[in-house]
């Protein structure tokens, strides 16, 4: 407690003048973001540097103060790139570290540079030009994963493989077919990127701490200064808002869950029971006890890492949760989810595809699974309503002969034509076309089946919009 008729003590802050005492070592150390939100340093100084701009434009700095705090800036971002630049925890985050070390490294100038800003809307700026270079990363690395899916489904072009649903055996389905659903997924992952970093690449700085600010300050300049197309509207829900990051989060873990299905399928079809895929062996790791194992730890792994992502989504949707406006402090726990969802989601689809590209299919192994489990059967009822027989009845009518190939322990190809015509005289000798798996699969014409013809046209679409000779 400071005594009567002495001076108070200063806390040591940037923002310590109203304060008396020094900040508690433990408040410091709960408080402090520095040992993670450093790596917005480049987006900091980039931010700083187009602010200082802008004041020395409307005059609020002069010409000499703009060009002294933008080479200061240079040299610490220079500091941080060769790892000479030492974080204080006690200076709480990445602004107040580069803006102490600017004031020291150019005296009073350093101190102009928050003129018209707080920290408010200088981490909202950050965080948008730090997402918006994640999100050309982003879709760079779901470009790669599709690129191998497509050349998977170019090699295997003409292969079969059972197609399931309830993870029993359903209609036979090219295996070309079955990978391009990976490249539709992460296409439409891509397009939900995209649109996400409009609503990212808005320009937050000048809303001050919450209600703007009162000196002439220039927004339009910075936002072309950094590249903005324009500025945000409302400068309460400019600092309180992360609509942004939560978008973003979903669509990480939207990506995230995509991989976790192929991981999924990857684990059941390397087993034994299934024996479709060769993982590459430096793609996969061995037991310590158990000599003959070989182990699909990378896609275990990939599927694991699904729960962890979706986590940080949920983590900042309870932080979010019920804050009243404007800038509360919880909203500092937005970053370490997104980074790590960010870190989490780039490794996945990094490792993804060096996976797919020391993978190789079994074909002869899956086309000898479409032998077994009745997978022509709808093609039978296919084929009897372009008799004219009603779908309903058609069904039934093929229950009745799957009923008799399970009592006689037989496949519907091996029945002869006068067994087949005991259910229906619609029945001819072209069912025989329908019942092969080749046939099946082939009359699958509509747009979007799995016929060969339609699968290639599909795959040549893949080819061009990916850039594949």
């Amino acid at each position: 407690m400071t005594k009567q008729g002495t001076q108070p003590q200063t806390s040591g802050k940037l923002w310590g003048g109203r304060f008396a005492e020094q900040t508690a070592a433990s408040v410091e150390a709960f408080t402090e973001s520095i040992s993670y939100d450093w790596r917005l340093y480049r987006h900091d100084i980039m931010g700083s540097k187009a602010h200082a701009r802008m004041l020395a434009k409307q005059g609020l700095i002069s010409d000499e103060e703009r060009d002294a705090i933008i080479a200061g800036l240079s040299e610490i971002e220079q500091e941080i790139d060769e790892g000479k630049f030492t974080f204080r925890e006690e200076l709480e985050d990445i602004h107040m570290n580069i803006e102490k070390a600017l004031t020291d490294k150019i005296g009073a100038a350093g101190e102009k540079l928050h003129t018209a800003r707080s920290r408010n809307d200088q981490v909202a700026l950050d965080i948008r030009l730090y997402l918006r270079d994640e999100g050309v990363v982003l879709d760079q690395l779901l470009s790669e994963v599709q690129k191998g899916f497509t050349c998977l489904a170019r090699t295997n072009l003409g292969a079969v493989m059972p197609g399931y649903t309830h993870l029993q055996r359903a209609q036979p389905v090219l295996l070309s077919h079955h990978l391009l659903a990976y490249m539709e997924m992460f296409g439409r992952d891509r397009e939900r990127i995209a649109d996400c970093m409009k609503r990212i690449n808005i320009m937050p700085l000048g809303s001050a701490a919450l209600a703007g600010t009162g000196l002439p300050i220039d927004r339009e300049f910075v936002a072309k200064e950094l590249g903005f197309p324009t500025v945000t509207a409302n400068s309460m829900d400019t600092t309180a808002d992360r609509d942004f990051a939560m978008e973003l989060l979903f669509c990480l873990t939207t990506i995230q869950l995509h991989l976790s299905r192929m991981a999924e399928e990857f684990v059941l079809w390397s087993s034994k029971e299934f024996d479709f895929i060769r993982i590459g062996d430096k793609y996969c790791t061995g037991s310590s006890i158990m000599p003959q194992k070989k182990n699909p730890d990378i896609p275990e792994l990939i599927r694991g890492k699904a729960g962890r992502v979706t986590g940080s989504l949920v983590s900042l949707l309870m932080t979010v949760k019920g804050l009243p406006l404007t800038y509360n402090r919880d909203l500092q726990e937005d970053k370490e989810p997104l980074f790590d969802a960010l870190d989490t989601v780039k490794a996945s689809l990094s490792i993804t595809a060096e996976l797919l590209a020391n993978s190789d299919f079994d074909t002869e192994r899956m086309k000898a699974a479409t032998y077994g489990g009745f997978m022509t059967a709808t093609d039978i009822a296919d084929y009897l309503v372009k008799k004219n027989m009603p779908f309903r009845q058609a069904h039934g009518v093929v229950g009745k002969i799957v009923a008799l190939c399970q009592e006689r322990d037989i496949e519907l190809i091996e029945l002869r034509l006068d067994e087949l015509q005991e259910f229906s005289d619609l029945i001819e000798e072209d069912i025989f076309d329908v019942l092969s798996v080749e046939g099946s699969v082939n009359s699958r014409v509509s747009i979007g089946g799995t016929s060969k013809l339609r699968v290639a046209e599909a795959l040549e679409r893949a080819e061009q919009q990916l850039g594949i000779v």
